[in-house]
């Protein structure tokens, strides 16, 4: 039997399946992220619900996994040689699983490369933008009398998308013919965009033929499906 009691976390969410890979999560975004990432490549883990709502992310058990206090974080109790693996980003996540299993990841170096390019693009671009924009558009930010800062991510996130629409001409998928974890990295937040944030109007999504099919064709996707919804939210 595997002992996550070296973690902290481990004691706030205890674990069912201590030998599976644990993951600490919420359905935004980028949680989503890394439970698309396990449904597609068929890992065994469990996953544990960590209430953003509830700001249970700055209780001291999650904060020992990650001191930045965000969601989603894994423990893996098979790790490198063998050990157990703390880790926490969406990207560097989904960098490890694609290595460790060996899949949605490519072994040709420069199409690793490629690949990995596209996942910092969605880190430091997509994922920033899109979520100021959601913050600016339909939350708290929409009262602010000063629309400035809501037409600045406004129009940053549709240059993002417009990227994402010459990329994508004559493509499924970000890669081409292979869905990789360049385009787990996005389903998410473009999803978000038109299904959550309520901004394809505003966007001109409708004008983007590329990115609507190439989410129609991610969100067919049974693995996807389940990932979106994992973990459940409390009610």
């Amino acid at each position: 039997m595997t002992d996550l009691s070296p973690f902290p976390v481990a004691s706030r969410w205890p674990a069912q399946h201590p030998d599976r890979l644990q993951l600490y999560s919420f359905p935004t975004p980028n949680g989503v992220k890394v439970s698309i990432m396990l449904e597609e490549i068929g890992l065994p883990y469990e996953a544990h619900a960590v209430n953003i709502m509830k700001n249970e992310t700055w209780g001291p058990e999650f904060l020992a996994l990650n001191p930045n206090g965000k969601i989603p974080v894994i423990v893996d109790p098979n790790g490198p040689g063998g050990k157990p693996l703390a880790l926490f980003e969406s990207g560097a996540i989904l960098v490890y699983l694609g290595e460790k299993t060996g899949k949605l990841l490519s072994k040709d170096p420069a199409e690793r490369y490629e690949t990995l390019e596209w996942v910092f693009f969605q880190m430091a671009a997509i994922g920033p933008m899109f979520g100021q924009l959601g913050f600016f558009h339909k939350f708290a930010g929409k009262a602010i009398e000063d629309k400035r800062p809501l037409e600045r991510y406004r129009d940053e996130s549709k240059r993002l998308l417009g990227v994402l629409e010459t990329r994508l001409a004559g493509r499924d998928w970000i890669m081409g013919k292979e869905f990789t974890i360049a385009d787990v990295s996005m389903i998410g937040w473009v999803r978000a965009l038109k299904v959550f944030y309520e901004a394809g109007e505003i966007l001109g999504m409708d004008a983007m033929p590329n990115v609507n099919a190439w989410l129609d064709r991610a969100l067919a996707r049974p693995a996807v499906q389940r990932g979106l919804n994992i973990p459940a939210r409390p009610e």
